[in-house]
């Protein structure tokens, strides 16, 4: 159904998605009209209600630390990070974290920032943490800042290079158990493929 409401979106009409596993329809098969109507440019406005998350995994930061050691391996970490990040960031800082975490090598990540959730000035950019940086950094927002940005691809690795670096760690003397979590941790893949 979806080719066919996404067209009557673009028709002019409003529509309204309900469901029962609450918003932001991230575990919910509505989230393939939602991210359709997305693609086709069509403006989407959540509306409060009940709210569910996705099944798989997400962080929550919270808010970053400002400044400092703390800050800078906060950053690190999440332009790391191989799944969702949701993080709260003050409007002033909001360009500044976006160009430390393209000089991180994430700016080709997808992200969304959202402002002023739920009011009247309620506000959804999406696009790269690049794109979002340049618009922000020419226009500084105002309000309450949510920063949702997604997992960095991990590059899928071949069973030879686990095994070979598997080798590798056992003949350093390393436990079974430590070898486990350092393939875990340098290559990412699942700990019981690991």
């Amino acid at each position: 159904m979806t080719p066919g409401l996404v067209a009557r979106l673009r028709g002019g009409e409003d529509l309204a998605l309900i469901s029962d596993a609450g918003t932001p329809l991230l575990s919910d098969p509505g989230a393939r009209l939602v991210s359709a109507a997305l693609d086709a440019g069509v403006v989407v406005t959540p509306i409060p209600g009940a709210s569910a998350l996705n099944s798989e995994r997400f962080t929550f930061y919270g808010f970053f630390p400002r400044k400092g050691r703390d800050r800078a391996s906060t950053l690190a970490e999440l332009a790391s990070l191989s799944h969702t990040a949701i993080v709260y960031e003050a409007p002033t800082r909001l360009a500044e974290t976006l160009t430390e975490l393209e000089a991180l090598g994430a700016g080709e990540r997808k992200i969304a920032v959202a402002r002023e959730m739920t009011k009247q000035y309620e506000e959804v950019r999406r696009g790269t943490v690049s794109t979002l940086r340049a618009y922000y950094e020419n226009t500084p927002p105002r309000g309450e800042v949510v920063i949702v940005i997604a997992g960095a691809e991990v590059p899928a690795v071949n069973e030879s290079d686990v095994r070979a670096r598997a080798r590798a760690l056992v003949a350093e003397g390393r436990s079974a158990r430590d070898v486990v979590a350092q393939l875990v941790a340098e290559l990412g893949v699942a700990r019981n493929r690991a």
